[in-house]
């Protein structure tokens, strides 16, 4: 999809079509702004397109009270989400409460810290803010999955997350499109931002391969992409890709009804009997080529946790590249010393898990509202002291 060309700039022009770019469109043009959206391939189509559509941190209680903020918030604005978007005319994203069991865990001090800023952070949201966390043993454990390798089972036990949902993100991906779209949102595709312009410390517009696109607000949410495009305002923005290979299997409706986590690996079931099995942590730069090796490991670690899925061929194998930070929290936010450019970028793996909560607090602070929650955190680095930088460009990544 590709828009008419603007006869007068936008209030506001997001880079990015990915999960994080389309939540915070949606959360600017229902503030009434005038919004432009911009990627250089289809909306969806890179690291969003190629997640499993957990809404959680696979270990929640691994991440910083930051990243638990966000996904608390989201955790609950995903519920409106989901029914809004099944309301429209774009597909249904399928948010199902499947729970999330994460095998091996124990309720220790790390846990309970966790679940105490977990229900802080939603206070307000809902009458219940507990996701539902309750500890497993061997033999219940069987019980709520019998398809897991019985050894395995009886002897970890583990965590349950009753209430942690799933989407299916292609479906979500291409809803938010299409509400967007209705919305008057100005959706362009096939043009790639290669620098952003700076004049008198304030953004002037970015640069693409089709000619500058004026706008006195960018939001920059290109994911992976995000730290070189930072780079031509002066900015060093610690976001690096970091690849992750997925497979796909189909099974048997019904013999998987929980998401799965051991370790940093996962199962995910789905309605019609899709099983997700992911997902590799690798640094390959900007490469999002698949590899044998990926494909054998994951096979591996999906038939050791449930034994029939080795009887089941390999559907789909495909890659993406997350947007890495420091301990997975993302900036979020205003740059200091390049007025009227925003960030909201670096979301690691938990980009559906943390993006309704990421999309609003960049809204509120875009427009001067209360913030949502405490934005320190997420505070974006300032940009160096130079010159305008009106004409740089990215090399090729």
């Amino acid at each position: 999809m590709r828009g008419p060309p603007v006869s007068a700039r936008p209030d506001a022009l997001v880079v990015g079509g990915g999960i994080i770019g389309l939540l915070s469109a949606r959360e600017l043009v229902a503030a009434g702004l005038s919004v432009q959206l911009i990627d250089r391939g289809p909306f969806g189509g890179e690291c969003s397109w190629a997640g499993g559509g957990i809404l959680s941190p696979l270990v929640p209680w691994r991440y910083p009270p930051a990243v638990t903020a966000l996904a608390a918030r989201s955790h609950f604005l995903h519920a409106t989400l989901a029914e809004e978007l099944a309301n429209g005319d774009g597909p249904d994203p399928e948010r199902l409460v499947s729970g999330m069991l994460v095998l091996g865990a124990t309720r220790d001090a790390e846990v309970e810290a966790w679940l105490a800023a977990w229900i802080g952070a939603a206070q307000g949201l809902a009458e219940n803010p507990d996701p539902g966390l309750r500890a497993v043993d061997g033999a219940e454990l069987v019980r709520l999955a019998p398809a897991l390798n019985p050894a395995l089972a009886a002897d970890a036990g583990g965590l349950l997350l009753e209430h942690i949902a799933q989407v299916r993100n292609p479906r979500l991906l291409r809803a938010l499109v299409n509400e967007l779209d209705w919305r008057g949102v100005q959706l362009v595709n096939g043009v790639e931002a290669e620098s952003l312009q700076v004049a008198g410390g304030r953004i002037q517009g970015v640069h693409t391969n089709d000619g500058l696109l004026p706008a006195g607000v960018v939001v920059l949410a290109a994911g992976a992409w995000s730290g070189p495009l930072a780079a031509t305002a002066g900015i060093e923005l610690a976001v690096t890709p970091v690849r992750g290979q997925m497979l796909l299997l189909r099974g048997v409706p019904g013999r998987l009804r929980q998401v799965v986590v051991r370790d940093r690996c996962y199962l995910i079931p789905r309605a019609d009997g899709h099983v997700l099995v992911g997902s590799t942590m690798e640094e390959a730069g900007f490469d999002s080529g698949t590899t044998e090796e990926a494909r054998e490991d994951l096979r591996a670690f999906a038939t050791g946790l449930m034994p029939e899925l080795g009887n089941l061929a390999v559907e789909r194998h495909w890659a993406g590249l997350r947007p890495g930070s420091p301990e997975g929290v993302p900036f979020v936010g205003p740059v200091p010393g390049v007025a009227g450019l925003y960030l909201n970028t670096g979301h690691f793996r938990n980009g559906f898990a943390t993006g309704p909560a990421s999309a609003r607090l960049v809204t509120d602070l875009l427009l001067g509202r209360a913030p949502s929650l405490d934005p320190a955190p997420y505070a974006p680095p300032a940009a160096a002291p130079g010159p305008d930088r009106a004409a740089l460009v990215l090399d090729s990544v």
